[in-house]
């Protein structure tokens, strides 16, 4: 048996090489490499180990310490000096599994909540760019018809191109694909509607806007349990849900609303993010969880869900939306921005898990990046 390059392959070494890495553990999923089927191919050539894996999430952040990790369990093989290491994304079909899916889209993601003030759009507007910046595309769609911000924190008020078909072409913002009522109504214009405009009006959005591939579709909804949230549960393919929170009790009540909403119409929940969970001075950088301690991790406990992560209320995460410059975009290093991308991160993850073993793959749109490492350097 040869190789790619035609050296040949000892089967025994790759033998011994595969079962190392599948006992790899993902940390954003929680499952071995092996049972998550992430090694597309390990191959001992001579003294070179030669690694091709496959997520089913994006993760740019973190392929230097994957890539790390597999090259130090790589060398665990007897005789193994030099490891090639290629990591690669494919995006699984969620949206597939809950109906026939929107076209150009392969995963939509409700991002809700069950009250108005926990930041609910900061979230879902972050998390998109994040998981733009982990390698994915990411479309962005302001469900909320009443009260549109997406336009404003994106710092854009540019008009959709209406095509030949009456369809749209979204709004480029920060490399995302954006679509919202408010592009197409003065911002100083009230929305007088009653729920089945509303809704009509969301679906009319989602579905004539000319989505290009995207991985993910990140849906910012309004707040609540009413009209708009069910048809989108109900009509949408939707893949899965995140429900965002503050730790306080009040939120907390609420945002079981949502859950159970979305457990009746049988859109899984993906996890919980817990908004605001702890506040930094801006002068003398104290931390302190004002809103209170835990209640994201209790309320994640109770449901069986994921936490998928814990955001901190900071000034400049205000400030930085008011200006139409995400956080993740006016500060790619900083803490904040390394917390939302581990979130966005786990957030695919978990919703790969979900959906894996399905036949659900088709036409990969991979990101590669190549890595070398040699113990004799």
């Amino acid at each position: 048996m040869f190789g790619l390059l035609g050296k040949k392959i000892d089967t025994a070494k790759s033998t011994l090489l595969r079962t190392a890495l599948g006992g790899l553990i993902d940390p954003h999923n929680h499952q071995s490499f092996a049972v998550a089927g992430f090694i597309e191919r390990a191959e001992v050539l001579g003294d070179t180990a030669e690694i091709d894996v496959v997520l089913d999430y994006p993760a740019a952040g973190y392929d230097v310490e994957l890539t790390a990790h597999i090259e130090q369990t790589a060398r665990t093989i007897d005789g193994v000096k030099t490891v090639k290491t290629t990591i690669a994304f494919v995006s699984p079909i969620g949206s597939r599994q809950q109906g026939k899916p929107v076209p150009g889209v392969r995963n939509i993601i409700a991002v809700a909540s069950g009250k108005g003030g926990v930041g609910k759009s900061t979230t879902s507007v972050n998390l998109a760019l994040a998981l733009a910046a982990e390698g994915a595309r990411v479309g962005l769609l302001d469900a909320d018809i009443y009260g549109p911000s997406q336009p404003l924190m994106l710092g854009t008020k540019a008009t959709p191109t209406v095509r030949d078909d009456r369809s749209m072409q979204p709004i480029m913002a920060y490399g995302l694909q954006t679509m919202s009522i408010g592009y197409l109504v003065d911002d100083k214009q009230a929305m007088v509607w009653r729920g089945p405009m509303a809704t009509s009006a969301l679906m009319q959005l989602l579905n004539d806007t000319r989505w290009d591939d995207l991985d993910y579709l990140i849906v910012d909804m309004p707040p609540g349990t009413g009209d708009i949230q069910l048809t989108l549960a109900q009509k949408v393919p939707v893949a899965g849900s995140v429900i965002v929170t503050t730790p306080q009790d009040i939120a907390l009540l609420d945002a079981r609303k949502a859950i159970s909403m979305f457990e009746k119409v049988n859109v899984p929940v993906i996890g919980i993010v817990e908004n605001m969970a702890m506040h930094i001075c801006s002068n003398c950088g104290q931390v302190e969880p004002i809103f209170g301690t835990g209640g994201g991790q209790k309320l994640a406990h109770e449901y069986f869900v994921e936490l998928l992560g814990s955001l901190p209320l900071d000034l400049a995460i205000r400030r930085d939306l008011d200006e139409g410059k995400p956080t993740v975009v006016r500060s790619p290093d900083s803490p904040i921005t390394q917390s939302y991308r581990e979130t966005a991160r786990k957030m695919a993850a978990i919703l790969g898990r979900m959906v894996r073993g399905s036949d659900d793959l088709d036409g990969p749109n991979i990101i590669v990046e190549e890595g070398d490492g040699d113990a004799g350097d």
